[in-house]
């Protein structure tokens, strides 16, 4: 099977041409906003834009040289465990990309509840600045998780071909939602995620913290409960800012303070629960622990 993944991945050339396309227009885009804004004064410096250009070029060349391999390899080794064959057609195509936009909000979501996932995930967050720089800033490790939960369309039965190409469609067309030059799009801000719904989900206003995962459609978060529309100006950002433009900080501070938390002294138990509770878990349960125990501590009664 291996020796012909090249020649089946061939079978999406089409759609990989549009998501190409997608690609070019989208760079001219960039480089249009990023002039704008020089010249207007709206970005001040080129500072966090520099940072996710550098981050994209380090991370086009891991994915050539091994963790896009990967990617494909683990993809198309799960066809060992398919349980039915669905044919390349239209119709497949379209819900192969339905089944690939809900598979991602789910990934998406457990990417911002698991601290080990959100080790790599916070890098996309981690920038004050939102424009289309920002849809560059992406982990140099992703690549290493996010097959793993594509698996299970493979063993449904899609073309891992088909699935590869229909998350491809989900991640490009996400790329013109990094923007504050677009308001509010109407009724298609409660059909499709856009830069309004987009602006929300990288806020770290508390009323914007875990919302809005969807990655074509907004209607997964409208029906599992996770939609918030923009109401308030957005800070951007992450909770704890990293206060570095340097990529190697913004790659792997995350993982350092994760390392950090299930290293110090404790129970084991609770050092571990650390990898897969939701980030802040940690302080949270301390916050909780205090507060009960001066609920618990007696009063001295004045006489």
């Amino acid at each position: 099977m291996f020796d012909n993944i090249e020649s089946r991945l061939s079978l999406a050339d089409p759609v990989f041409a549009g998501v190409e396309m997608v690609g070019l227009v989208f760079l001219l885009l960039l480089v249009s906003e990023t002039a704008w804004d020089l010249f207007s004064g709206y970005r001040k410096s080129l500072r966090e834009t520099g940072a996710n250009i550098l981050i994209s070029i380090v991370n086009n060349v891991l994915e050539r040289l091994a963790f896009g391999a990967i990617f494909v390899v683990g993809i198309f080794a799960a066809e060992y465990l398919a349980v039915a064959t669905i044919p390349l057609s239209w119709w497949s195509w379209l819900l192969a990309v339905l089944l690939a936009d809900l598979t991602y909000y789910w990934m998406h979501r457990c990417e911002h509840r698991v601290r080990l996932l959100w080790t790599y995930h916070s890098v996309h967050h981690s920038s004050p600045e939102f424009n289309f720089s920002t849809a560059l800033r992406l982990a140099w490790i992703e690549a290493l998780f996010t097959w793993i939960f594509f698996v299970p369309m493979v063993v449904l039965g899609f073309d891992p071909a088909q699935v590869i190409a229909a998350l491809a469609v989900v991640i490009a067309y996400q790329s013109w939602i990094h923007t504050e030059k677009l308001g509010k799009l109407g009724f298609l801000d409660g059909v499709l995620n856009t830069p309004s719904n987009h602006r929300v989900h990288h806020g770290r206003n508390p009323i914007y913290l875990d919302k809005n995962y969807g990655g074509i459609l907004i209607v997964w978060d409208r029906l599992f409960g996770t939609y918030e529309p923009e109401t308030e100006k957005v800070l951007y950002g992450i909770t704890e800012p990293v206060r570095s433009s340097n990529p190697f900080i913004i790659n792997f501070r995350e993982t350092a303070l994760l390392l950090k938390d299930v290293l110090r002294p404790g129970p084991l138990k609770s050092r571990l629960a650390t990898i897969v509770m939701p980030p802040g878990w940690r302080k949270e349960k301390r916050a909780n622990n205090q507060a009960e125990t001066l609920e618990q501590t007696p009063q001295r009664q004045d006489t």
